[in-house]
Order: structure tokens, then sequence, then C-alpha cells
């Protein structure tokens, strides 16, 4: 079995987008975001390196996968799975129109 566990910096950034859903538009939204992210994660439990490889200069990313979060297109969820381990790292979920290599290179 596969365990899942985030990172602090993807914990927080789901949270940080529900919170801008729910101060600029409505519950609803909300509760479709958590839904989608609770989705995409779940979906790597059975196929964890359906995700395509990230393609980053900076070799701290190197083994780092991501994937869409469904009904939300610009928003990602970047991982690693550690297929030894049988562990899923999630390292955080992002909008793609961000400077994702820096993001992702300060969190990890």
């Amino acid at each position: 079995m596969i365990d899942i566990r985030f990172s602090p910096a993807a914990y927080q950034s789901i949270l940080d987008q529900a919170d801008y859903y729910r101060l600029t538009l409505d519950q609803d939204l909300v509760d479709r975001w958590e839904l989608a992210v609770d989705l995409a994660i779940n979906s790597l439990l059975s196929f964890p390196e359906r995700g395509a490889p990230c393609r980053f200069r900076s070799p701290a990313l190197a083994g780092l996968r991501w994937i869409f979060v469904p009904g939300f297109p610009k928003h990602m969820v970047f991982y690693r799975y550690l297929p030894q381990e049988q562990l899923l790292l999630i390292v955080k979920v992002a909008h793609g129109a961000r400077n994702l290599e820096t993001l992702l290179d300060e969190e990890d």
C-alpha cells in the first residue's frame, strides 16, 4: 500500500487556494476545489508514475512529476513517487502561471 505524505508547503498551498476562493467567490467553489485536489491526489494511488516528469534545470527538482487538478486546468499537483518506500510525497499545488522552477526549488 502506498503512503501519502504532504510537505508543509503542499498543505499550505491547498489551504491558501481554498481561502482565496472563499474570500472572492463562494463556498461551492471551495468545495469543488477541495474535492478536485483530493481526486487528483488519490488517483495517483493506482498509478503513481502517471504524472509527467518535470523538466527543470535544477538538480534538486530531479524526479519531480506533475498532474493537473481536474476542473482547474491551470493548477498542478507536484509530487515525488519513491517506489522503494512506497511513498507518494505531495510537494506543492500551484497555479501554472507562476515561475514554477523557482517556486519549487525554494520549497524542495
